[in-house]
């Protein structure tokens, strides 16, 4: 790579050379799934527009509710805006963080382009697009909804498009070139593969101080100003996450100035060079550090043995088994602490936990006032729905990715006299045992708070055991008729279609058991209200049968399917 001022006429690639190739691999790959992909593809379209509508839906109630509001409206809406800016530029961040890292050092192009005669300025600036692109197109689906709602309650105009297109670009790129410089410099100092595992773990924990960060801040009392002592406490409160330096104010203020009619160029102005100064600056490291980084990145990072001890206190643990599935349960459990880009989200994982249960003891249920019975039973039935989606969510995370992680490999095993029965068997017991354990303690804790009645107590507990053995088998048989593996990374595996269609099959499969258990909760309900003390309906049992049918269908039919799959397999 030429790290020198080129003069362009030389015939040195430039952006648009260094970028095609990715657009036409794109595009090829997109004709090459087109064929037979009209099932997938209107699933995504499904999904995606039910969680648009979802999303513009609630953004335009809220928002509508704020505009009544006389003198405070606009401030209430506009600080809504500034508080989720700055939560997607904190995802921002902590997605370029691990997106840099694969652009800029470890992507398999860059073998060829840093041997090319390709300008330093054209190379920084291709890969920081292609950065951008990467770590930004879900944000950019998310944010849509909510801007088109602002857009409609406030009366944006049909130039209002274009308004937030020049404001959210510069916003973009700032945590891009951000989390570059802080890339470049780690792996100046630490191999580019350890740095990844670093990188993993720093912004995991990041994220989890920002969701407990924004959970503790209970946003919840805006919309409550009646429990303010005064005036000037609530508009403090209103105030309190903003700061006049932060580009999600600047992008904020812009947004709002546009749709209030106001005209003030300096937020877009300091968005706009701030953007600006920073891709210099980020340049200029670029040019300083890149070369001996990229060295650097080429040299392995030198791994030791992880976790023998506790092998050998697992092993002693399992000794009951037959040695084949002993090795393949030792073996999964080996893999996955020794890569820390998976046991580094269990860190995630606890902080969101600790936000779901947060949020259930913060339910005005038992604040003094007698609460009545039906909306207790209710509010614990909704709960279960509510854990069951979780686990769900849980399992595509680490489940689902089980077989796809095995690569390549995969043949070694096949080939070999091991009984595949024996490691899928094996695969399914390390994801679903532990994830039991979880749904039962979160089931415990949680019904404790609500003070749940006895008949919600077995019918939860019950349920969650029957979900959550099933959960897990769907997870890993949709990971078998599914797998991903070219995918390098293990949280991109459950953002596949196979993830998606796992979470759909999930969600139906909980469908149907809510369906199920509404009538022996709606039979307590009625006998509470005729007077009548009844504990354990008659309608329990045949609930409770037909939940375990259902749940134990899910758990046996995928993984024989699964199984018959993965012998026929070709890798």
């Amino acid at each position: 790579m030429n790290f020198s001022i080129a003069d362009p006429r030389d015939g040195s690639a430039g952006f648009r050379d260094i970028l095609l190739p990715k657009w036409l691999s794109l595009r090829n790959r997109l004709r090459r799934e087109r064929s037979g992909a009209g099932t997938r593809l209107l699933l995504l379209v499904l999904l995606g527009g039910v969680f648009w509508a979802g999303a513009f839906a609630v953004s335009y109630r809220v928002l509508r509710y704020f505009k009544g509001v006389e003198e405070i409206g606009p401030l209430l809406a506009g600080k809504l805006l500034g508080v989720g800016l700055l939560a997607f530029a904190a995802i921002l961040l902590l997605s370029n963080l691990i997106t840099t890292l694969s652009t800029f050092f470890l992507a398999k192009d860059l073998d060829m382009l840093v041997a090319a005669p390709v300008d330093w300025v054209w190379f920084y600036l291709s890969k920081l697009t292609e950065t951008l692109a990467h770590s930004s197109w879900m944000v950019v689906l998310m944010i849509v909804p909510m801007l088109t709602a602002y857009g409609i309650v406030f009366n944006g105009g049909p130039l209002f498009p274009l308004v937030a297109a020049g404001v959210l670009l510069p916003y973009f790129v700032l945590p891009t070139v951000v989390g570059s410089v802080i890339t470049l410099a780690l792996v100046n100092i630490f191999p580019a593969r350890r740095a990844r595992d670093l990188l993993s773990l720093v912004a995991l924990l990041l994220m989890g101080g920002l969701v407990l960060f924004l959970r503790f801040a209970q946003p919840e009392q805006l919309a409550r100003p009646e429990g303010f002592r005064n005036l000037l406490e609530f508009i403090a409160t209103l105030r309190a996450p903003s700061h006049p330096l932060l580009p999600s104010e600047w992008a904020s203020a812009s947004l709002m100035n546009w749709l209030l009619r106001v005209r003030d160029p300096l937020p877009p102005f300091l968005l706009w060079s701030t953007a600006a100064a920073f891709v210099v600056i980020g340049a200029s490291f670029h040019r300083r550090l890149y070369a001996p980084g990229f060295t650097k990145s080429q040299e392995g990072a030198n791994r030791g043995k992880v976790g023998s001890m506790g092998a050998r206190v697992l092993g002693g643990l399992l000794s009951w088994l037959p040695v084949t599935r002993r090795e393949f349960v030792l073996k999964d459990v080996r893999l996955f602490f020794r890569d820390a880009t998976q046991w580094s989200q269990l860190i995630l994982l606890a902080v969101l936990l600790i936000v779901y249960v947060y949020n259930i003891r913060a339910l005005p249920l038992y604040t003094g006032e007698r609460v009545p019975y039906v909306v207790v039973t209710l509010v614990v039935f909704l709960n279960q729905g509510l854990a069951g989606f979780v686990l769900a969510a849980i399992a595509a995370r680490f489940i689902f990715p089980a077989v796809s992680l095995e690569g390549r490999q995969l043949w070694l095993l096949r080939s070999s006299p091991l009984d595949l029965r024996a490691m899928l068997w094996s695969k399914y017991w390390v994801g679903t045992v532990p994830l039991l354990v979880l749904a039962l303690t979160i089931g415990f804790i949680t019904n404790q708070m609500l003070q749940a009645p006895p008949f919600m107590l077995v019918l939860s507990t019950l349920t969650t055991v029957s979900y959550t053995l099933a959960v897990g088998a769907l997870a890993l048989a949709m990971g078998v008729f599914y797998p991903q593996f070219e995918t390098e990374n293990a949280a991109q595996i459950p953002t596949s279609f196979g993830g998606l269609a796992f979470m759909l099959a999930a969600v139906c499969l909980l469908t149907v058991i809510i369906v199920i258990e509404a009538v022996p909760v709606a039979d307590q309900l009625q006998a509470w209200q005729a007077g009548a003390a009844v504990d354990f309906p008659g309608s329990l049992i045949l609930a409770l049968g037909l939940v375990v049918a259902a749940c134990a269908s899910a758990t046996v039919l995928p993984l024989h399917l699964a199984l018959r799959k993965l012998s026929r397999m070709e890798v």
